[in-house]
């Protein structure tokens, strides 16, 4: 005897007659499923309707996030017929088809799956909201894109040139574009940051950067390389008869209502020319000093220099540790009608109201430099210079800071002590930093735990030595990992965060600067008291819980290494001062290089966009 949901959720007394009365009122106004109406109304939860549901139909519960989906199983069911169901094949066991759906009651939805599907199925009730998680993860574009490069080579070969004058009707223009628009689709789903085309000998290989790690796609038609490549030019302004030079560009996509900022870079290699495209989503809008992940601690006493009229701070890190990010979240803060902000970049990548961009332009000598000295003729309160490149540009930043404006700045260093020490290795003079220079920050990105699937976590007896090298109170400490779930591909991290430290100036640092006696620098720089090296910055989100120890040391290890090598290459004697402990036997290589008495030679990796 069939019985309605309404009735078994007040047999089950989750809801009285009551509520099912305005449950019923409301999904006719709607045209919403019951179960969908109650669990909008906060009458029933849905874990609580999904368990009355298993019960009652005798069918498993499956929590897809935790279950291990094949994906060959998936394919079984093409996109459009399992939104349709609300249904998702989760596993083939080999006599019939594991299928998971929200509404499991829905009859002529098995009968149709049925008879659609290969096999005899099994039905199991799964989570709505998990489901359609499930097909942006799942339903990706990487069949789609297989089938549009097959299409694509199919039309063109390495015998025949891509037709340059073939209007946007044409065949292959229809196919490379639709081939692009699938890779930026797929790219959008995955959250991914950068998408890489690098055509090889024998295959096309399109990797995708997400959060921080690349994934990869391999195309067997390796000679559709170069249409792609002409069609990325051509989108994005660069000199398509051009395949010797590296260049630099810029498009604007629209992909499922979101714009997108492309910036393409193109370099020439062995077997033709490599892509590189990063991927801004303006529509995200800029993040805030306390988005990126800055600490409240550091982003109070941030506020406070970005208040100075004048001097210079500097922002940095290796590339991808989010320097932009932090100089646009600290230019949106400035951004106020009585003060004047001028921009030098390459390229711009988001559009500040109110805020005068000037993008650089090598072809016509349009250099930091030139641009930085015509900036300051334009009366500005505050100056932003994407990067800090040559001694020229260093010693007009830094003027420009000790004759009555704020300059913000980026510079490609490891971590903050080091990052003064560069500006007098650029040939910067002594007096002009310490006279100009009251802040530096520096910055990396670390993986967040998958929330879903976060568990305790037992320290190495590697990890436990190195934490005792910090003088850290780990007692009581429980660290957490992500055990790896289908919400986060398996990977147990999902998104990133930002680690910072920041040296502030004090009067023993400049004086070592006017000196250029950059051992004394360090001293005092280690020893400010408000200075609180990378590594205790990461080591804090490890004990909230917010990333895994793993991740830490990992990045210690990079920086490590990174110094060590910084240290052997300087060709100045006693230009730099020693930052890392040496050790008198090699230990474990997560260890390696990474030691300090206090571990300032340490910097952790916020997503560079340069």
């Amino acid at each position: 005897m069939k019985i309605r949901l309404g009735d078994l959720l007040v047999q089950n007394n989750l809801i009285n007659d009551e509520q099912l009365k305005t449950a019923l009122s409301e999904q006719r106004q709607s045209g919403r499923k019951l179960g969908a109406t109650l669990i909008a109304l906060n009458m029933v939860t849905e874990d609580q309707l999904l368990e009355l549901l298993s019960t009652h139909l005798n069918v498993p519960l499956i929590k897809i996030d935790d279950y291990r989906v094949d994906p060959e199983a998936v394919k079984l069911l093409p996109e459009i017929q399992a939104r349709r169901y609300r249904a998702l094949v989760l596993d083939d066991k080999g006599d019939k088809l594991l299928v998971g759906m929200s509404d499991p009651g829905d009859i002529n939805a098995v009968d149709d799956l049925s008879n659609r599907l290969p096999k005899p199925i099994e039905i199991a009730v799964v989570s709505e909201t998990q489901l359609f998680a499930a097909y942006e993860n799942f339903y990706r574009k990487t069949e789609e894109i297989a089938s549009f490069a097959q299409e694509l080579a199919e039309e063109y070969d390495d015998s025949q040139d891509f037709e340059l004058n073939m209007g946007v009707d044409g065949e292959q223009e229809t196919a490379v574009a639709k081939l692009l628009q699938s890779i930026f689709e797929d790219a959008v789903m995955a959250k991914a940051s950068d998408i890489h085309i690098e055509p090889e000998e024998k295959q096309l290989r399109i990797r995708q950067r997400v959060d921080g790690q690349l994934q990869e796609t391999i195309i067997p038609e390796r000679n559709i390389a170069a249409a792609l490549v002409l069609r990325l030019k051509l989108m994005s302004g660069l000199d398509i008869s051009e395949k010797r030079l590296p260049q630099d560009g810029r498009a604007q996509i629209k992909i499922k209502g979101r714009v997108i900022d492309v910036r393409v870079s193109t370099m020439p290699v062995q077997a033709g020319e490599s892509v590189v495209m990063r991927l801004l989503d303006q529509s995200q809008g800029i993040l805030t000093l306390a988005q990126t992940g800055m600490p409240p601690s550091i982003v109070k006493r941030y506020r406070k220099l970005l208040q100075r009229p004048h001097g210079m701070i500097l922002v940095t890190g290796p590339t991808g540790s989010g320097k932009t990010t932090t100089l646009y979240g600290s230019l949106s803060e400035l951004n106020k009608p009585q003060s004047k902000i001028i921009t030098v970049e390459d390229p711009v990548e988001y559009r500040l109201p109110r805020i005068n961009q000037v993008q650089v332009n090598h072809k016509i000598d349009l250099t930091f430099s030139q641009v930085l000295r015509t900036t300051l003729r334009q009366d500005p309160d505050i100056i932003m210079v994407g990067e800090m490149r040559d001694k020229e540009t260093v010693e007009i930043g830094l003027r420009g800071a000790l004759t009555g404006h704020l300059v913000l700045s980026t510079l490609h260093t490891n971590d903050s002590i080091s990052s003064a020490i560069r500006l007098l290795d650029m040939g910067a003079p002594g007096y002009l930093v310490a006279s100009s220079l009251r802040a530096i920050i520096a910055q990396r990105l670390v993986r967040r735990i998958c929330d879903n699937c976060v568990v305790d976590e037992e320290v190495s007896s590697e990890a436990y030595f190195w934490l005792k090298t910090l003088n850290e109170d780990i007692s009581d400490i429980t660290f957490k990992k992500g055990k790896g779930c289908q919400k986060c591909n398996h990977s147990g991290y999902r998104g990133r965060v930002g680690v910072f430290e920041l040296l502030e100036m004090t009067e023993a640092m400049m004086t070592a600067l006017k000196n250029n006696d950059t051992s004394a620098f360090s001293e005092a720089a280690r020893v400010s008291p408000e200075y609180k090296p990378l590594a205790h910055s990461a080591l804090l989100y490890a004990k909230e819980g917010i990333t895994s120890i793993d991740e830490v040391l990992k990045l210690v290890e990079m920086v490590g290494d990174a110094q060590d090598q910084e240290h052997t290459e300087h060709t100045v004697e006693d230009d730099v001062p020693e930052l890392l402990v040496p050790q008198p036997e090699r230990g474990p290589s997560i260890l390696k290089d990474s030691l300090s008495s206090d571990f300032s030679g340490s910097g952790l990796s916020l997503e560079d966009d340069s």
